[in-house]
C-alpha cells in the first residue's frame, strides 16, 4: 500500500550536491521517521515520498523553493566586535548560535571579518539551491 498523507514513514536519504558529493546521508543509521503532512521535513522530500511502496527508491530533484527557499541578502549582517565576549575570534565558515533581542535564537555561518567586526549569513546552508536525494521509503509503520 502506497504511502499517503498521515502515514508515519521511517526513510533512508542520501543528499547530494550539485556535484555529486554527498552532503549527508542516513544509510548507515537509523532511516528517520516522520508524519507525512506535518512539516517536519522539506515540502520536496515529503511530497515525493506520497505514492512510494515500502522498499521502493527513486532519486529526486528538489527546487530551492520546495526545499530551504532562495537565499536572502537581508539575512547577511554585520556583527559588530565591541557587542561580542573578549575572547570572541570565530573562523571563517564557522557556525554558531545567536540570539534576537527577542530571545529566540537562530544560526548564522560567519563569511567574513571586518575592520569591526564579523559578516554573518543567517541564511540556511543549502537556501538557494537545488537538492538531489536518493530515496527508500523502509516501511509504514502507521
Amino acid at each position: 500500500m502506497p504511502a499517503k498523507n498521515g502515514d508515519k514513514v521511517r526513510v533512508h536519504y542520501t543528499l547530494k550536491d550539485a556535484n555529486g558529493e554527498v552532503v549527508e546521508s542516513s544509510t548507515n543509521t537509523i532511516p528517520i521517521e516522520f508524519t507525512i503532512g506535518e512539516g517536519k521535513v522539506i515540502p520536496g522530500f515529503e511530497k515525493n515520498i506520497i505514492g512510494m511502496n515500502p522498499e521502493e527508491t527513486k532519486t529526486i530533484k528538489v527546487t530551492p523553493e520546495d526545499a530551504y527557499g532562495p537565499r536572502d541578502e537581508k539575512k547577511i549582517f554585520e556583527f559588530a566586535k565591541k557587542n561580542a565576549p573578549g575572547d570572541f575570534d570565530p573562523r571563517i565558515g564557522q557556525t554558531m548560535q545567536m540570539h534576537r533581542p527577542d530571545g529566540k535564537a537562530f544560526v548564522v555561518t560567519v563569511v567574513d571579518r571586518t575592520e569591526n567586526g564579523f559578516m554573518m549569513d543567517a541564511n540556511h546552508p543549502l537556501a538557494g539551491k537545488e537538492l538531489a536525494f536518493d530515496l527508500e521509503l523502509v516501511e509504514i509503520v502507521g
